[in-house]
């Protein structure tokens, strides 16, 4: 509600300067997207920076989070952007960090105007540095776009005022809402399109989550194999309580050239351990469930991912896996792929605890958008 109040505030601007602001934001958020899976711990900012109405700088969070999107445009435009406009998805900094503050920055090239979605969440930034530009006689515009601005930074925003990622979870069902063919036999449920889309979603993800369950059965490998984007795969998570997880898995022979984070309880066997460390995984632990059913304890699981820097999960998981995070509300956004064709009596259904009108007909979300992908069908939910 919050960022609708920011735009209404804005809209009151005269119509042919909206639409000129809107156009310059709105390629600023599209710039900011390309950085999306590879930033964290930072948000993947876009910025803009125009004069006269023409663009003059443009650039977006650079991977590992550094440089930040500003000084990249304003890198770029050099001494044109004294007098200029800055258009930023996210509140510039105001405090050192690694690097130095970009408000500074901004003031020092001379921009004229800054026009900002969203404040920072950051208590570090938190509106500071809107005050330092306007403190140094930069015009401050707050407001635009901030709906999309704030659904496009929402990993950053969970982060840092719920200390775990936000949760993405994705799901493939047939019209009779089943995963996969009795004896969990694997069906192809969707199509190779939606297929496409689920590797360009994992790259623009941090991580990707399963459970054992999905790696013994399907020996994964949970990397974006689009043409280009090979090197953009997120970090692979698997819930592995009792670290089963075999040596000759693909995730573990991957392991060195694609992170792999084992998620286990601090009672696994230490051997196991060092053994999976040694081919090149991760292994974290942490706390079990006190209550049935036994697993390990999905908030300190998030709580872990934050503390790694991670901003945004996919969950990719089975049944089990993707009821047990809805059941205890921690899920964000869901994305429902339903392909045309029924498995039929016996198949696994999508959810194992819970019916799927656990999200679809639930008041806890909302559906976003809906497109058809080739005869597949993409509905995305988000938390009301």
């Amino acid at each position: 509600m919050i960022f609708r109040i920011l735009e209404d505030q804005y809209a009151q601007k005269s119509a042919d300067a909206k639409a000129t602001d809107l156009r310059f934001m709105q390629l600023a958020l599209t710039l900011g997207r390309r950085g999306q899976g590879r930033t964290w711990p930072n948000p993947a900012v876009g910025a803009v920076i125009v004069k006269d109405g023409v663009i003059i700088g443009r650039g977006w969070t650079q991977p590992g989070g550094r440089p930040h999107a500003e000084p990249v445009a304003l890198a770029q435009a050099g001494e044109a952007a004294r007098g200029a406009t800055l258009y930023v998805t996210l509140e510039p900094c105001s405090h050192f960090g690694k690097s130095p503050p970009c408000a500074d920055a901004i003031v020092a090239a001379g921009i004229a105007r800054v026009v900002a979605a969203i404040e920072d969440p950051n208590p570090d930034v938190a509106g500071q540095g809107h005050a330092r530009l306007r403190a140094a006689g930069i015009r401050v515009d707050l407001g635009l776009c901030a709906e999309q601005a704030a659904r496009d930074h929402a990993g950053h925003f969970r982060r840092i005022r719920d200390k775990r990622p936000h949760v993405v979870l994705k799901l493939a069902v047939s019209p009779d809402d089943r995963i996969a063919a009795a004896g969990h036999k694997p069906v192809a449920v969707t199509g190779e399109m939606v297929r496409s889309r689920v590797h360009l979603l994992r790259a623009q993800c941090d991580a990707v989550l399963v459970g054992m369950g999905t790696v013994i059965a399907d020996n994964p490998e949970l990397t974006c194999r689009l043409p280009g984007m090979m090197k953009r795969s997120p970090v692979r998570v698997v819930l592995d309580r009792a670290l089963r997880m075999s040596g000759n898995s693909k995730l573990v022979h991957s392991a060195r050239t694609t992170p792999l984070w084992l998620m286990t309880s601090s009672l696994s066997e230490a051997p196991a351990a060092m053994a999976l460390g040694a081919a090149g995984a991760q292994v974290l632990r942490v706390p079990v469930t006190t209550s049935p059913p036994p697993g390990l304890d999905l908030l300190a699981v998030l709580q872990c991912l934050a503390g790694k820097g991670i901003t945004k999960l996919l969950v990719e998981g089975g049944s089990k896996v993707a009821s047990s995070f809805v059941a205890a509300g921690l899920v964000d956004e869901v994305w429902l792929f339903r392909g045309p064709k029924e498995i039929g009596e016996g198949g696994i259904a999508a959810l194992d605890a819970l019916p799927l009108s656990a999200i679809t007909g639930s008041p806890d979300f909302v559906q976003r958008a809906s497109e058809m992908i080739e005869n597949d069908t993409l509905t995305i939910y988000e938390r009301s």
